[in-house]
């Protein structure tokens, strides 16, 4: 018998676990990776080395998989289009990934489709930053119901450029028209959103097959710090029953509507005034869905595989009633093996994923995961073996 092979473009954690995954299935694996070092490229045998810019490396890459998917946004659309033409089967396709990659196309199609986000628009320039902030102002003052966590003048705003950013980056907050030339600098267009007065952060994930079968996890709250990802906890702690299901009914009329194929993270922003509105969009495995690993019944990792295949999906619903997933940042161990031994001996209960990363300050090398039925020892369990490993818990 034949198993298929799966090409993944991008050689980071989410092809390394991806990878992880697809074993038991008895799936083969090819990777295309930026450097024979990288995490995926140590453990998947069959690596391509070069760049996924590139569109003849591309087909060649192609030439030896059923299907292909990603570790990450930063294939140009043209060449995913053009793998199309060629025949290769490419999930998602680059009509559903564009949405991911690029937030100005992605606002614009969210907004047709009725599905709320924080306002915003594109700008031109640090006083066209000036004019929308007025303007959230103005729209404020109309309603008498402001969304906004600006002032009078209708700052802070965030701006973003529309191509290129993650965990924090192409991403800053500006308190006046006189901090907005940084964004500009890049040579790309930026968009202007208001700064959300939210409660918390959520993330909805859903996978959506080939043929339309979908399956949605738990809505969970994510917890940032800096800009990235520090800590998700599944369930969102007392998330009313009803505002879950609109999450999750959200984030499945996404996938549908843009032609997912594969992982689909809905990040979200839960205001104090009750709502839910549409942060960022990640098609591909996502930091917020890795509790799934030892979490829930099926992975996110093991059906986005399927997804790509069109395989029927597994279980999503969780197996304990909490799970925490806080991630391991680099920090004051460069060599992060013999702590291993003081949080397995503490807690065996513990699961560690390590990357296989260089150890560098702030980096992400890892994440651990935590489950069982209270939730205040859940995530005291979890915060320590984080801290431990990075260096900031001592004992």
């Amino acid at each position: 018998m034949t198993f298929p092979v799966v090409g993944v473009v991008g050689g980071g954690q989410l092809a390394r676990m991806t990878y992880e995954a697809g074993i038991p299935l008895g799936i083969r694996f090819r990777l295309l990776s930026e450097g024979p070092r990288d995490a995926a490229a140590q453990v998947i045998p069959d690596v391509v080395v070069g760049d996924h810019r590139d569109l003849a490396t591309l087909r060649a890459f192609a030439r030896g998989c059923d299907v292909i998917t990603f570790d990450h946004e930063h294939v140009p659309t043209d060449h995913l289009r053009a793998l199309e033409a060629d025949g290769v089967a490419v999930r998602p396709g680059p009509d559903a990934l564009v949405h991911a990659q690029d937030k100005g196309v992605m606002r614009e199609r969210l907004d047709r489709l009725g599905i709320a986000s924080p306002r915003h628009r594109l700008v031109r320039d640090p006083a066209d930053v000036a004019a929308f902030a007025r303007e959230l102002t103005e729209a404020d003052g109309a309603t008498g119901a402001p969304a906004a966590a600006g002032g009078p003048d209708g700052f802070p705003v965030v701006l973003k450029t529309v191509r290129g950013g993650y965990d924090g980056k192409g991403v800053w907050v500006v308190r006046e028209a006189g901090q907005a030339a940084e964004p500009f600098r890049a040579g790309v267009p930026v968009l202007a959103e208001e700064k959300v007065d939210f409660v918390r952060e959520l993330a909805a994930n859903v996978v959506r097959s080939a043929h339309g079968q979908a399956v949605a996890y738990p809505v969970v709250e994510s917890v940032q710090r800096d800009g990235v990802c520090d800590t998700v906890i599944a369930p969102a702690p007392g998330l009313p029953e009803e505002r879950s299901l609109e999450a999750q009914r959200l984030a499945l009329t996404v996938a549908e509507e843009l032609g997912v194929v594969g992982h689909l993270a809905v990040e979200l922003f839960e205001t104090r005034d009750g709502r839910v509105l549409v942060n960022e969009l990640a098609m591909r495995p996502h930091n917020s869905g890795h509790w799934t690993q030892e979490g829930a019944i099926t992975s996110q990792f093991a059906n986005h595989v399927r997804a790509v295949l069109d395989l029927p999906l597994g279980d999503p619903r969780a197996r304990a009633r909490w799970t925490v997933m806080a991630n391991v940042l680099g920090g004051d161990y460069p060599d992060m093996y013999p702590a291993y031994l003081h949080c397995m001996a503490r807690d065996p209960r513990l699961a560690i994923h390590m990357y296989g990363k260089d150890v560098k300050p702030g980096r992400k090398v890892g994440h651990v995961t935590v489950w069982g039925d209270e939730l205040t020892d859940v995530r005291e369990r979890a915060a320590h073996a984080a801290g431990y490993l990075r260096g900031t818990v001592t004992e």
